[in-house]
């Protein structure tokens, strides 16, 4: 067939050749087909692609999770590990609220004692640098450069001089770091019970995530 050469009365003769139900089957088809294309493309291309982007983000989160299950028996096991040193740490060193209490603490053993704390004064920290961390001035001091502190506490305690050897005796055996450094007892003159008054100054350490 030449189509060059055809002009518009061969095509309308061509076409009235064809059946007119082939024609609407035809044009029925071409129809269809039309409208599956709109319909992909308006309604079912954005929700395939809607579901492939929840989807993809479905296999993220669960990737996810899966990472977060292995950080937390990993997480678990690290403090599975901390956990004894972090409580012998715990048993030896003051919390800053314990720092504070300390004259209360102490006061419990003095009374069962027979003894009156006349005087508890804590004074300035003192840093302890870790190993191989040399001196620094204060102001250049860093709390990851700090192994613990130490902080004195000067004290007058009054009583008889049994009473106080127990006291004593029944501080060191708690569980808490607490160090007699300096001491000096004085008996008290023309006293018939043998009173004493012991001054001094104790050291009690604590940790520097408490006190920096």
């Amino acid at each position: 067939m030449d189509l060059k050469n055809m002009n518009m009365s061969d095509l309308k003769g061509k076409l009235s050749g064809i059946d007119k139900k082939t024609l609407i089957k035809f044009f029925i088809g071409f129809g269809a087909v039309i409208l599956f294309i709109i319909i992909y493309y308006v309604i079912l291309n954005p929700m395939v692609k809607e579901k492939k982007v929840k989807y993809e983000d479905k296999l993220l989160k669960t990737s996810e999770i899966a990472q977060f299950n292995n950080d937390i028996i990993v997480f678990k096991a690290k403090i599975k590990k901390l956990k004894p040193k972090f409580e012998e740490s715990s048993t030896l060193f003051h919390s800053k609220a314990e720092v504070e209490d300390l004259y209360q603490s102490l006061s419990r053993y003095a009374s069962v004692n027979g003894l009156v704390i006349s005087k508890i004064e804590k004074k300035k920290l003192k840093p302890v640098l870790k190993p191989g961390i040399a001196a620094q001035a204060e102001n250049l001091i860093k709390k990851e450069m700090v192994s613990y502190y130490k902080i004195p506490v000067d004290y007058e305690i009054k009583g008889n001089f049994l009473g106080f050897i127990k006291f004593k005796r029944a501080v060191a055996r708690s569980k808490k770091m607490l160090n007699f450094d300096k001491e000096t007892i004085s008996i008290v003159q023309n006293d018939a019970t043998g009173a004493i008054v012991a001054r001094g100054e104790l050291t009690i350490v604590g940790l520097p995530n408490d006190f920096f």
